[in-house]
């Protein structure tokens, strides 16, 4: 039995809808997947409903939705949602920061970041090693025999695309089997589409005020952000980590609730994951990949007794001059 011949059995049985939810600020990995999803259920005839949490911000996260027709919903606009509803959750897990836990129950789990351990879960298929969550959903169609229709292998392509960096960023040879497999079905012109509204101008000017403020220590740069978006925060680390001689970035946002951080390396040596765990350990949570990760520190938890840059930049020092980083 193959794992979408699993999740079919489990989801013919939902006392109720079933819903698809990606984290909280959907970007196109995200968005692709709980697509491609929606229609492989829809042929193995399960109908189900995107709902999301907070907003979409990126823009082509937008021009997505306008290009391929895709029906998310936010759920306070979802009249029906309720307990007795089951919901998938797509690139992300239940405790995680970046996703808000519905009154859905959540039995399955579609996710390619680390473990976060049983939730109460009926079908799990969570592979921290693959660069992107579409590449696993493509992955279902492909060892089904299913036909990839253009529409959702363009959108799968791109995200994958987009999570591995035009893959080189925490790619596996899994993540180039699936997009080279389903490239011969892709619709290049909206490719071109979607990498020509990547960000905004809002966002261009956000850029601009931010990386005056980038510091570097050797190998290690800090950019803080003022209240900004996730999808901010994450692409202005990917552009400070090409900086010549930078390796590591640790970009933050100050936010009215707490501190959100956004990881990246491209050093072997220093894995983003236990970077920010070591930034927020005892006081925050985070997680994510040896490339990239996030994490989000609790403003009852924020240090009194230092200023904040200074308490983060301490940490992130020693993370990387301990010589059991590797570990930690």
């Amino acid at each position: 039995m193959t794992k979408l011949d699993e999740l079919v059995t489990l989801l013919k049985n939902a006392p109720d809808e079933v819903f698809l939810q990606p984290h909280d600020v959907p970007d196109p990995d995200a968005i692709a997947s709980c697509y491609a999803l929606e229609h492989l259920l829809r042929v193995r005839g399960i109908e189900t409903q995107i709902v999301y949490e907070h907003t979409i911000e990126k823009a082509n996260s937008l021009k997505m939705l306008d290009l391929f027709g895709i029906d998310m919903r936010h759920s306070k606009d979802i009249v029906t949602l309720g307990k007795e509803d089951w919901a998938v959750l797509v690139d992300a897990q239940k405790t995680n920061s970046n996703i808000t836990d519905l009154i859905t129950d959540e039995v399955a789990v579609i996710d390619h970041h680390e473990y976060a351990g049983n939730h109460g879960y009926r079908f799990k298929d969570v592979r921290p090693d693959t660069g992107a969550c579409s590449s696993i959903i493509a992955s279902y169609y492909l060892e089904n025999g299913v036909e990839v229709p253009g529409h959702v292998a363009t959108a799968l392509v791109y995200g994958i695309f987009m999570d591995t960096d035009n893959l080189t960023r925490g790619i596996s040879e899994f993540d180039v089997e699936m997009f080279y497999r389903l490239y011969a079905l892709t619709n290049i012109s909206l490719i071109n589409q979607l990498k020509g509204n990547q960000i905004s101008l809002k966002n261009l000017k956000e850029y601009a005020q931010a990386f005056q403020d980038v510091e570097v220590y050797g190998q290690l740069a800090f950019l803080r952000l003022d209240n900004s978006n996730d999808s901010l925060l994450g692409s202005a680390g990917d552009l400070v980590i090409t900086i010549a001689g930078v390796n590591v970035v640790v970009a933050y946002s100050i936010r009215e609730n707490g501190i959100r951080f956004s990881i990246r390396s491209i050093s072997r040596d220093i894995k983003a994951n236990l970077l920010v765990r070591y930034i927020l350990k005892d006081i925050g949570f985070g997680g994510g990949h040896g490339s990239m990760a996030g994490g989000f520190l609790p403003s009852e938890n924020i240090p009194s007794d230092r200023g904040i840059d200074t308490f983060i930049r301490y940490r992130a020092i020693s993370f990387i001059n301990s010589p059991r980083k590797q570990s930690l």
